[in-house]
């Protein structure tokens, strides 16, 4: 964390900069942050258990190189990579899970329409692109809240669409509004981490905004899979644990809402069915989720060991 990032960028007024979230990350990983890095002054958290130099993962010189060497969660990496932009005097923060392809327009893009909308006197915590995952086929709407289902905005027109919340990846966030909005809750680990930011940011007044003209390649999960014609996003057991841990923890907290939890009352049945059913293997599934509601219920937070 000792390089001076003298990209040329940096003199804009628009200045962002860059988080790349590492997990266990392959060659193409380290191929796309080393694209962001030519774009603007990029950070790498690795969360892999074996610390690396940058050097050994291929890594350009120019990216600031975090090795945590140890899993702390994407809500700590993202906090670790947001102070070190601040510090570095960045206006905005671009995240990027590994496995996100950010074409140049989204990164030259974000940080501009953030800051128009910041200059037309509208308190916008972050700003972020529909995301298209090819295994899909479709572009994926945008999401309000709403009683017992989700409300869906289909990502089409040019000027922002108000939004309750983003996915992580790809999000631009107004560091200006950081402070007081607060970090991410390393306590929730992985999943929901995005949507309680989002909620806590509209709780103080802040808006989330999509910008339908913009697009995020990005994986959701696993291979997917189809039920009765629909298809849904498989994680891992452990990310199962997670999921259902983290939506009850969420239920149970005073500040989020009710029109989103009314939806989570309703699809956390319907997910405990699907993953025990019709996931691989069937049994670690199903505890996995079983243990995450349990531990939701009684508050254990954090890592599981």
């Amino acid at each position: 964390m000792t390089k001076i990032w003298n990209h040329e960028a940096a003199q804009d007024g628009l200045s962002g900069g860059i988080v790349v979230v590492f997990y266990r990350p392959d060659v193409e990983c380290v191929r796309r942050a080393n694209a962001l890095a030519k774009m603007a002054l990029c950070v790498v958290i690795d969360n892999t258990e074996q610390v690396s130099r940058a050097s050994d993962l291929g890594l350009d010189n120019e990216i600031v190189y975090v090795a945590n060497g140890a899993n702390r969660g994407i809500a700590a990496a993202i906090n670790q990579g947001v102070e070190v932009l601040i510090d570095a005097g960045c206006k905005s923060a671009l995240i990027f899970d590994q496995d996100s392809e950010a074409s140049s327009q989204l990164v030259r893009d974000l940080p501009c329409l953030l800051e128009e909308q910041l200059n037309q006197g509208k308190p916008v915590a972050l700003i972020g692109p529909a995301y298209e995952d090819a295994r899909f086929g479709s572009v994926t709407p945008f999401v309000r809240f709403g009683y017992w289902k989700l409300r869906r905005i289909a990502p089409v027109g040019t000027q922002p669409i108000e939004v309750d919340f983003l996915i992580s990846s790809g999000s631009c966030i107004n560091l200006a509004a950081w402070r007081d909005i607060g970090p991410m809750d390393e306590g929730l680990f992985i999943d929901f981490v995005d949507l309680e930011w989002c909620v806590r940011a509209r709780a103080k007044g802040y808006s989330a905004l999509g910008a339908p003209m913009l697009r995020l390649a990005h994986e959701l999960g696993g291979e997917p899979v189809r039920v009765l014609g629909r298809v849904y996003p498989s994680h891992s057991p452990l990310r199962h644990y997670y999921l259902f841990r983290n939506a009850v923890a969420l239920i149970k907290r005073g500040y989020v809402p009710w029109s989103w939890k009314s939806t989570e009352l309703v699809k956390l049945p319907v997910r405990l069915m699907i993953y025990s059913l019709f996931m691989r293997p069937r049994l670690d599934h199903l505890r996995m989720s079983l243990i995450g509601l349990w531990h939701g219920l009684t508050g254990r937070m954090g890592p599981l060991h």
